[in-house]
């Protein structure tokens, strides 16, 4: 009888707080108006200084917004031939507000550091303005109907937290999130009574943009593996992290999803690293893009399982599916970014197969209320990272990080030990480090690689050379002696950034004692002539 009057009391209390926060209005027809604002939005955009700089900027603003009106057209011509006037539904969803506060500091946070995202601000503005045009004229064309709120800006937000275009290929982002809209719009199912939209708009989108840049191995056109990258340039981009998923796992308990991503991810990594030697991602245990993946992509509450078991088999195929898929991806020579991403709609989809599966199986539940239950998981979650980051598989450096590892086990014959060394070096001389294009000369010359031509190693000795590196200049004399000599001070500001900013305002004496700390046994002596660049 009490337990009666309690859910009575939660039932007013809900259709109370639904009174509130959604209103359905009347006059249709002028609310029909709303998307002309949002689409001149777009089109206006295209007179910022941001947008001025690349006239095909400037044409897919322009596109998009003349798209969205003559769509308003032909609305409206419609409307006008006696067709129902379009509803609009106000609903303001705890679910959408605060998950777009948290993407949004994470875009503040790792812009302060990397320039880009906050030169990319206009460009979500315009975004957020097409979405909404968008969604409004899809949903009245379709069932007259929009339920007006923060529902784009997560979609939007998480959509450019992972991949977006470079300017001269910036009309694709505009596709980009057209196809995640119709995605949520035309591909749904039966669950638990309710017809729902099957896939997380933004992976759907993600995921399916993602085989075509791959198959067609366009990755160049878009930021990806520079958003991919750079995340670690925000100090303690862990920490930050972990901080703000915890808003996220308060409110929408999607705590056990996170957790057991994380779970399987880390144990995978580890027994992989016990098995070989060495790490299996380059720098870290959990590189830090999947991290931001596991705590704001995969943990849509509408697209996973509402079970606690549940929740925790989805967590655990999100982590081994991005294991696998790293792997896989690599083995292609396909950017490995991409792993996080073609994951979850995979996911998506498995939903109702999971829900079987745990029903099936009856495992035994805590027994405590929802939300008791979730602090002690975020306990649980927050002591494992404590672990983790006791553990240096966070924001402490990893043994991955430091080159002279790389070297000593690729000299040992270690699993991919050889390829992973010509990654990093490779990356390092893009950034014009001598030393590292040397040593990718040398390596070719020795053969570390078969598949490489030996012009390829000659063109290596020329970019040290041209960078001052007196080995590489004596190498392009007489390549097949492939001569090695220290690091530089200048080339060390550039090996010991960790993932971070580049380290060019740091005194000699502590860079010396950083390189140390790396494995660099020539600074170990304390004397700065051992770095002189000569063969």
């Amino acid at each position: 009888m009490a337990s009666g009057r309690r859910k009575r009391r939660r039932d007013e209390k809900a259709a109370a707080a639904a009174e509130t926060l959604g209103r359905q209005t009347g006059g249709g027809r002028a609310a029909f108006w709303l998307p002309l604002p949002f689409a001149a939005g777009v089109a206006l955009v295209s007179f910022l200084p941001r947008a001025q700089l690349s006239p095909v900027l400037v044409g897919s603003m322009w596109v998009a917004g003349v798209a969205l009106i003559l769509w308003h057209g032909a609305l409206l011509l419609r409307l006008g031939g006696g067709a129902a006037a379009p509803i609009l539904r106000v609903e303001l969803r705890s679910q959408h507000y605060i998950q777009a506060a948290v993407q949004l500091g994470v875009f503040l946070y790792w812009g302060y550091y990397w320039r880009p995202v906050y030169d990319h601000a206009w460009l979500l503005v315009a975004q957020i303005a097409f979405a909404y045009a968008f969604d409004m004229l899809l949903a009245w064309s379709r069932r007259d109907v929009y339920v007006l709120g923060f529902g784009p800006f997560p979609i939007i937000f998480s959509t450019n937290l992972f991949l977006w275009f470079r300017d001269d290929w910036f009309y694709l982002q505009f596709v980009l999130i057209a196809v995640g809209f119709l995605g949520k719009e035309f591909v749904r199912w039966d669950r638990q009574g309710r017809r729902v939209h099957i896939f997380n708009p933004s992976a759907f989108s993600l995921a399916l943009f993602s085989l075509v840049l791959i198959l067609t191995r366009t990755t160049e056109l878009t930021w990806g593996q520079e958003i991919a990258s750079t995340l670690t340039l925000a100090p303690k981009i862990y920490l930050f992290l972990f901080l703000v998923g915890l808003v996220v796992m308060y409110f929408f308990s999607i705590t056990l999803v996170a957790v057991s991503a994380a779970a399987s991810l880390f144990g995978a990594s580890a027994a992989y690293s016990a098995a070989t030697g060495v790490p299996y991602f380059v720098d870290s245990e959990i590189p830090a893009a999947v991290f931001l993946g596991l705590h704001l992509l995969v943990t849509d509450p509408s697209t996973s399982p509402r079970s606690r078991s549940g929740k925790v088999v989805f967590g655990a195929l999100y982590g081994l599916g991005v294991f696998s898929l790293y792997a896989l991806l690599g083995a292609w020579g396909v950017p490995t970014f991409y792993d996080k991403l073609l994951a979850v709609p995979l996911l998506n989809l498995s939903v109702r197969w999971i829900d079987r599966l745990v029903q099936r199986l009856r495992l035994p539940s805590l027994g405590w209320p929802p939300a008791r239950a979730n602090l002690l998981f975020m306990a649980g979650w927050g002591a494992f990272f404590v672990v983790m980051s006791a553990l240096g598989a966070t924001d402490a450096t990893h043994r991955g990080d430091t080159i002279p590892f790389w070297e000593r086990a690729c000299a040992d014959g270690r699993r991919n030990a050889c390829e992973r060394l010509a990654r990093i070096e490779s990356s390092y001389c893009s950034d014009n480090s001598g030393w590292a294009c040397n040593e990718l000369g040398r390596l070719t010359i020795e053969g570390a690689f078969p598949s490489a031509e030996p012009e390829l190693a000659v063109s290596y000795f020329s970019k040290a050379c041209e960078l001052r590196f007196q080995a590489g200049c004596v190498n392009l004399l007489e390549p097949e002696r492939a001569r090695q000599a220290n690091p530089r001070a200048l080339d060390l500001r550039l090996l010991l950034r960790e993932g971070g900013t580049n380290l060019m305002d740091m005194p000699e004496t502590d860079l010396y004692a950083r390189a140390c700390e790396h494995g660099w046994s020539f600074a170990c002596a304390g004397t700065l002539e051992h770095a002189s660049g000569g063969p």
